[in-house]
């Protein structure tokens, strides 16, 4: 009896961790979810490119398949694919060795597996944002305790060193910055990374840095703070290929960064994934040796429509931040009175048009949305003039031009 009784209670509790049963699904799911349910939306809420992966790097793909190259790689990835990563880091100024390299399957795998790798229970880690949505859940699953540092547009959603100060205890091990940022498409400029690079140094913490928008910046070049004095040691670089080289669907990433941690994260890799799709690494490989001149065909591309896209919204009177980096615009919408999820709710089934709500992306996004430019320039233009109509019903407004 006291056994069936025991059984009965755990059937009420359930079998599901505590960790993950309160943990919220992702904001962005959600609201993806009553897109797949509503027809004729144009989106700009994917957050990945609309172009297909370039020939040179599918015909790679396709000579793999052929050639069986089909087996398993070494746990941390092709010898000469991190041979080339280290190659094509040198672009921003990082000399790495491929002992320092381990290739992952896409950033968000590189994501948890570092956290998984430094955290200890109760670490804190300090995460800027608005964020990419993983970062809060994944240092929860890693045993760690997330503390936000709070981004402005009045700021350029750029991190503060007096803000990462202010929240910084006994407990603090690392800081997640994300430059260029999803979702608000701020860049940090070598100033700015150098404000929180003497933060790391003086605090003894370690930086990640997400970095899978560096070849998408608009009028300067990407800076990573691994290449500031004192920081390569100190600083876990995250990239992949999703989004220089659209290639979101072959989920290939990498990071890079001191030998002890990059060993313990591929430690747990070797138990979780144990390595990374064979022919995506035959692909990525093509990518880093012939897809450069792609990459300035679609920055190229982004730009017009970022322009169009900013223009269009500040004509709408929303307030803006032009964008710098990755492919999103994230304005303001506190003046329309309504919550993010109620504004995007309401435009969806009003006006079909798809943006993802701010605080998907933490508390601090709230008041905004995140509207993806990486669509069709006819697409674009069509969506601003739903969305001018959304808006005059709601200031009851006479007709503009937007466009």
């Amino acid at each position: 009896m006291n056994e069936r009784r025991i059984m009965q209670e755990k059937n009420k509790e359930g079998f599901v961790s505590d960790i993950v049963r309160n943990l919220p699904p992702s904001g962005i799911r959600k609201f993806f979810d009553l897109i797949a349910r509503t027809s004729g939306v144009i989106s700009l809420g994917v957050g990945e490119p609309d172009f297909i992966t370039p020939e040179v790097i599918r015909a790679a793909c396709r000579k793999a398949l052929q050639e069986g190259r089909t087996k398993y790689t070494s746990n941390g990835g092709m010898p000469e694919l991190r041979q080339a990563i280290t190659c094509y880091l040198k672009r921003f100024d990082l000399n790495y060795e491929a002992e320092n390299i381990l290739v992952t399957v896409g950033v968000s795998e590189a994501v948890d597996l570092v956290l998984r790798a430094i955290v200890n229970p109760g670490d804190e880690i300090l995460i800027a944002e608005p964020c990419y949505v993983s970062y809060v859940p994944s240092t929860k699953l890693a045993g760690g305790v997330p503390v936000i540092v709070p981004t402005s547009a009045e700021d350029e959603f750029k991190i503060k060193k007096k803000d990462l100060i202010a929240r910084i205890t006994p407990k603090s091990k690392a800081i997640i910055i994300s430059y260029p940022n999803n979702p608000t498409g701020a860049i940090m400029e070598r100033a700015d990374l150098e404000e929180i690079a003497q933060v790391a140094r003086k605090y003894n913490l370690l930086v990640i840095s997400d970095e899978v928008y560096a070849e998408l910046t608009y009028g300067t070049k990407h800076i990573s703070i691994a290449s500031l004095p004192g920081m390569q040691e100190r600083t876990i670089l995250l990239n992949g290929f999703s989004k220089a080289f659209a290639m979101t669907g072959w989920r290939l990433g990498f990071a890079a960064g001191p030998a002890e941690i990059i060993e313990a994260m591929l430690k747990i890799h070797q138990y979780t994934m144990l390595c990374a799709p064979s022919i995506s690494q035959c692909a990525a490989l093509a990518a880093l040796q012939e897809g450069f001149p792609f990459i300035e065909e679609m920055v190229s591309s982004y730009d017009k429509r970022r322009q169009l896209m900013v223009h269009g919204l500040t004509e709408l009177g929303l307030t803006c931040y032009r964008p710098r980096g990755a492919f999103y615009v994230f304005p303001s919408i506190k003046e329309t009175g309504m919550s993010s999820e109620e504004f995007c709710e309401k435009l969806l089934f009003e006006e079909k048009v798809a943006v993802v709500p701010g605080n998907a992306f933490g508390q601090s996004g709230e008041g905004f949305v995140r509207c993806c430019y990486a669509a069709a320039q006819n697409e674009i233009e069509e969506a601003l003039e739903r969305i001018e109509r959304f808006l005059r019903r709601l200031r009851r407004l006479p007709r503009t031009a937007i466009v």
